[in-house]
């Protein structure tokens, strides 16, 4: 690796880095709740996982790829909100051509952002399903830590979703509470931290 595609690799690292300080915008409309670009997509990429494990005949490590990289021009963009688009546009299309320039990679990432846009392939929708699963799991959240308003998006972004495994998956996920993997409600462990009942 010669100097200059090092040098690129490095911008390229500290640019993703900028993900981490990038806030979902959405979530000023919700009134509660936050997270990042990066924390976003990684749930989002384990849950591209699972979907991708429950489908048969798809391309698993691709799923994780298109979870991984969908948001990356944001770095540069920002995120932009429903409300937000209606009035703004941002060309990721620019920003990812930016980011990616020079680097040895660069077809595959720009490859890898067009195959989610376009979701065209079984891959880039269950994806997208796991982008929309992500953002259900925060409304879940944050409908049961009392804000009511989390309710009112949830039949929106239903309709979001392309496949089967995500509905049955979003239904399960609407179900449950979001603390109800760790604390069962009984048994002696919340009592004195001992005995069955703890995570």
């Amino acid at each position: 690796m010669d100097k200059e595609t090092g040098a690129r690799i490095a911008d390229l690292f500290f640019e993703l880095g900028m993900l981490k300080k990038t806030p979902r915008t959405g979530f000023r409309f919700l009134g509660t709740g936050g997270e990042s670009v990066a924390e976003h997509s990684f749930r989002a990429t384990a849950i591209g996982y699972v979907l991708a494990r429950m489908h048969r005949d798809v391309d698993h490590g691709k799923v994780c790829l298109l979870c991984l990289f969908h948001d990356t021009p944001e770095a540069r963009t920002g995120d932009l909100n429903y409300v937000y688009k209606k009035y703004c546009r941002s060309d990721e299309e620019s920003a990812v051509r930016d980011m990616t320039r020079g680097l040895p990679f660069g077809d595959d990432i720009r490859s890898i952002f067009h195959e989610f846009n376009e979701a065209l392939t079984m891959e880039a929708k269950l994806a997208r399903d796991a982008d929309q699963l992500d953002l259900l799991c925060n409304l879940v959240e944050e409908r049961d830590l009392g804000n009511d308003q989390a309710l009112d998006w949830i039949p929106f972004l239903l309709e979001r979703l392309y496949t089967e495994e995500a509905r049955e998956l979003a239904q399960a996920v609407i179900a449950s509470k979001r603390e109800q993997w760790w604390f069962k409600r009984k048994g002696e462990y919340w009592v004195n931290a001992k005995g069955p009942g703890g995570p």
